[in-house]
């Protein structure tokens, strides 16, 4: 494997806090129980309540200003970005004066953080009122073209999230080999292949996200109910194992993203293990998973 950084993106900027706060520690505690030259590139999500967030997750409730600098700082303070997930489809020039969300990305408005943007109004209010952030092309575009995949990588982003349907595709892979280091891999996608509701998923998301609608039951494709365990999800084509990873950054591609927003705290702990610990020590870490977290619900 290359000895270059590989770079994972990791879910639950607010709601696996203690998850995240966990594996960082155990990163820091045993390095060599963890697979080399692996970095935590950051933590994705947002703040509750916020309407610029998007994707297929509602996130309801509020933070303040102090606990979204509490939040903000803990990240920052190991390193590590935070990346706000403001993918919402729907958004018009009034949502971009927002309070709350412009008050979120005041706080981090520091250098390191990130943003996860869809939508060209929301982008160009970014790039022009908080130009400290970098700019990531989301997922959430859907773009399965390569011609367009290749001009969004021409755009000035810092990073472009590949559709997870084009993950083992070889004439993809192999002609966007120029922008490796530019392009973000999904390895655990959750979703069905090829899901004819995705986008009409972001667009009832979003709506929901904007009216608080907390109630939102979508018809969603994937019905199945281990959708969420992740020896379900490792049989689905789009999944990338620990080999394909490896092959891929061997080729020049280092920033991978594990799927874990919406999900139960048992698939980000599993997906974790699988991706980052040396086989080896998973049963070691995974018990320091759980004691802990026993040791926090008491």
């Amino acid at each position: 494997m290359s000895e270059e950084v590989i770079y994972w993106h990791l879910p639950g900027l607010c709601y696996y806090g203690v998850i995240n706060q966990l594996l960082i520690d155990a990163m820091h505690k045993y390095p060599d129980k963890f697979r080399d030259h692996y970095k935590i590139g950051s933590v994705y999500g947002t703040f509750p309540g916020a309407i610029w967030n998007g994707g297929r997750n509602i996130i309801a409730g509020f933070n303040n200003k102090k606990q979204v600098k509490q939040v903000l700082d803990y990240y920052n303070g190991e390193g590590i970005p935070a990346r706000f997930t403001w993918t919402n489809v729907l958004l018009e020039e009034k949502h971009v004066y927002d309070s709350y969300c412009n008050m979120i990305m005041e706080v981090g408005h520091n250098g390191l953080n990130q943003v996860l943007v869809n939508r060209p109004v929301l982008e160009d209010y970014v790039r022009k009122e908080y130009p400290k952030y970098k700019i990531i092309s989301s997922t959430t575009k859907r773009i399965l073209n390569l011609e367009t995949l290749k001009e969004e990588l021409k755009k000035d982003y810092y990073l472009v999230v590949l559709d997870y349907d084009l993950n083992h595709n070889e004439q993809v892979i192999n002609d966007l080999l120029p922008y490796a280091d530019r392009l973000e891999i999904l390895v655990n996608e959750t979703c069905v292949p090829n899901c004819p509701k995705r986008v009409a998923h972001y667009v009832e998301i979003s709506r929901a996200q904007l009216e608080f609608d907390v109630d939102l039951q979508f018809p969603c494709c994937n019905t199945s109910p281990t959708k969420n365990v992740l020896s379900t999800v490792m049989k689905r084509p789009s999944f990338m194992t620990n080999e394909d990873v490896d092959r891929y950054a061997k080729m020049g591609y280092k920033n991978f993203k594990i799927v874990g927003r919406g999900a139960n705290k048992q698939f980000v702990i599993d997906s974790y293990i699988y991706f980052l610990v040396k086989e080896e020590h998973r049963d070691f870490i995974r018990n320091y998973f759980m004691s802990s977290l026993a040791r926090f619900a008491r």
